[in-house]
């Protein structure tokens, strides 16, 4: 990317929708219709931003068409199906800035998760959304789901160190 700007995915890429270049769009943002908040999409390991031309729900699901910089949109079915499967990223700087207290899903991504006893529990390697509270995938030889409930179980999160702190039984 330009300067060696940092990115973070947002969604990927899920399939062709007609045969006029237009993509299905699967988003990892909540509203998953946020993804259309950014306009330049890096895609898979390319460095140069695609953007989004038009894009609206279809059915349950999203799709968009995209161009190269300042091209016309890709209506070409089989030059967009060579986009399918990419992850879709935007520029960090894109996304807007937080509240205190709050952290990006990216952010936690290869986080040292230690007990508050300093036991070291693995790194995160992914999260799921329960519906009831997202939930850290923990890596480390083995895998613990650990709930992400601040206060009762995640005592400190401190991305600029890479370390969560948890109140959770190591046996867990």
């Amino acid at each position: 990317m330009p300067g060696g700007t940092d990115t973070v995915l947002l969604g990927r890429i899920s399939g062709l929708f007609g045969v006029r270049g237009w993509l299905k769009v699967y988003s990892y943002t909540e509203p998953p219709v946020a993804i259309f908040d950014y306009t330049l999409w890096y895609l898979g390991d390319d460095a140069s931003p695609m953007r989004v031309c038009h894009h609206r729900k279809q059915g349950r699901g999203l799709v968009a068409l995209l161009a190269t910089g300042d091209a016309p949109p890709i209506e070409d079915r089989d030059t967009a199906a060579a986009l399918v499967g990419l992850d879709v990223r935007v520029a960090r700087e894109a996304l807007p800035s937080l509240p205190d207290g709050q952290v990006y899903w990216a952010d936690l991504l290869g986080c040292r998760v230690v007990t508050r006893e300093g036991v070291d529990l693995g790194c995160v390697d992914g999260l799921m959304d329960t519906g009831e509270h997202p939930v850290l995938v923990v890596e480390n030889g083995r895998q613990r789901l650990i709930p992400f409930v601040r206060g009762p179980v995640v005592e400190d999160v401190d991305t600029g160190q890479r370390r969560i702190v948890v109140d959770w039984d190591p046996d867990f």
